[in-house]
């Protein structure tokens, strides 16, 4: 069984949406066609020629990678240079590729939670803050027996969620009044006949996103033939997101304890440590792949330890002069534990769905890094 390409983005913008991607990104699907028919995925930290090759050879059809293939525009591809010649091998062997980068980082669930998970880090929030959702109050009046109808519509397209909450929405009961005029097909009432309805009011949030989905839903269900609705837009602050992690240890561990920890779980060679291996760490700052920029922010929010990879030499001493104790635990490291997640993410999604679809990750060992 196979399954279009534009179902496996529609999962992957559930879990990672595009709109999280920095304005400097490029994610989403960058060599293939969304109508493609998908039978088997690979998903990857980033692609090169050895790992198409390995896709050939298990005829994989589509791969999703955490890092761009195509991150900056290409003036030409040129099949002698690295990205020509994986270009080139994609298209010849009509293979998909699809990326979720920065917006993976960015998205709950994504690839600092999961490793402040492995840590079991509590009392998680962002290290930086990079959005704000928009929210927006919709009203919408509507017969007493179609109430519960239009709710539920309203709700599954994603309106009415607050925290952990869904469904969430006021009625209040009052009286509409109406007149069909010429050529009006009146779900309710006659032609020039002022009608008066006994309709509820049913108000709810819905974050900007899902805006026009949720009005759709809405108008599908609404029994009259013209829907009167309101949007007002608020200033409430329902859900922020951002790169990295802040959360606390559930037992204080010192610096050197938390390294090995960390190095065991990330099956990580080597790991890089500033600051005394003996200080006791409590409250720890995450950002996976490269996150030196985030020093300061991971200071300023009181951490005892920042966890990173990509410290070159001025990062680590300006981290020392601040007392922020800082484990380098690798770009590749960090971010390559991620795909067995994905694949665990696809395997569920699809079932949940009943689409026959097989996952896959790569085998292949791409950290150009070794230590002797």
């Amino acid at each position: 069984m196979s399954v279009k390409c534009s179902k496996v983005i529609e999962m992957m913008e559930e879990l990672a949406p595009s709109f999280l991607a920095e304005h400097w990104d490029n994610v989403g699907l960058q060599i293939g066609s969304i109508s493609k028919e998908i039978k088997k995925i690979m998903v990857c930290l980033e692609v090169n020629n050895k790992v198409v090759d390995e896709a050939i050879e298990k005829k994989a059809d589509m791969i999703i990678t955490h890092h761009p293939l195509i991150f900056k525009p290409i003036k030409k591809i040129n099949y002698s240079e690295p990205i020509g010649k994986v270009i080139n091998k994609l298209i010849k062997n009509d293979i998909n590729l699809f990326c979720a980068h920065t917006n993976l980082d960015i998205a709950v669930g994504g690839t600092s939670d999961y490793i402040a998970k492995l840590l079991n880090l509590d009392d998680l929030k962002p290290l930086k803050i990079t959005h704000k959702t928009k929210y927006y109050k919709l009203a919408v009046f509507v017969p007493k027996e179609n109430i519960d109808d239009v709710r539920e519509a309203i709700s599954l397209a994603g309106a009415g969620h607050i925290g952990k909450y869904s469904h969430c929405t006021f009625k209040t009961l009052g009286i509409g009044t109406f007149k069909p005029l010429e050529g009006s097909n009146p779900f309710i009432g006659s032609l020039n006949n002022l009608e008066k309805v006994e309709e509820y009011k049913l108000e709810t949030i819905v974050p900007s996103n899902n805006l026009s989905k949720v009005i759709n839903q809405m108008l599908k269900v609404h029994p009259y033939e013209e829907v009167a609705y309101d949007i007002f837009p608020l200033e409430n602050e329902f859900e922020v997101f951002g790169f990295g992690r802040i959360g606390h240890l559930t037992i204080q561990k010192t610096l050197k304890e938390l390294a090995v920890e960390l190095k065991e779980k990330l099956k990580a060679d080597a790991i890089r440590l500033i600051g005394n291996k003996h200080k006791v760490i409590r409250k720890v700052a995450i950002c996976t792949g490269s996150g030196a920029e985030f020093i300061i922010d991971a200071y300023r929010s009181g951490c005892d330890c920042y966890i990173t990879g990509d410290i070159k030499y001025h990062d680590a001493q300006y981290a020392s002069e601040l007392g922020l104790t800082v484990i380098d635990a690798g770009h590749f490291e960090t971010e390559n534990i991620i795909c067995e997640f994905l694949k665990e993410y696809l395997i569920t999604k699809l079932k949940s769905k009943n689409y026959d679809l097989e996952i896959i990750s790569s085998n292949l060992n791409i950290n150009p890094f070794t230590y002797i």
